[in-house]
């Protein structure tokens, strides 16, 4: 069913409960900085851990639901597991959402009576 008048399709419900359940994954603040992490470029999960400030059991739980939701893949080299994000929407929506709110968090720049 189209919205009215944006001449768009309503997405189906099957859709919908999918994206919401990415959605869902990523309210976690840890999961979302681990794929934002990701979304800067690929890393085993020590040097996650390192990164978010997490311990390594916790930070690996993190990714096994990442992974087993499709939204982050790993790959074997030789004793370590990397792992990266593999969709570039998902990269796309992380890097959108968490800049703009950074941006309006920066303090705006401070100006000068007179100038």
């Amino acid at each position: 069913m189209a919205a009215a008048g944006s001449g768009f399709e309503d997405p189906s419900a099957d859709v919908l409960a999918r994206a919401a359940a990415a959605f869902g994954l990523l309210a976690s603040p840890a999961r979302l900085h681990i794929v934002w992490a990701l979304a800067q470029g690929e890393s085993d999960v020590t040097g996650l851990a390192e990164r978010v400030g997490g311990a390594l059991p916790a930070v690996s739980q993190h990714l096994t639901k990442l992974k087993l939701a499709g939204l982050v893949r790993s790959r074997r080299e030789g004793r370590r597991q990397v792992y990266y994000v593999d969709d570039p929407d998902i990269v796309d929506v992380v890097r959108l959402l968490v800049g703009r709110l950074a941006d309006r968090a920066a303090p705006a720049p401070r100006r000068l009576h007179g100038l």
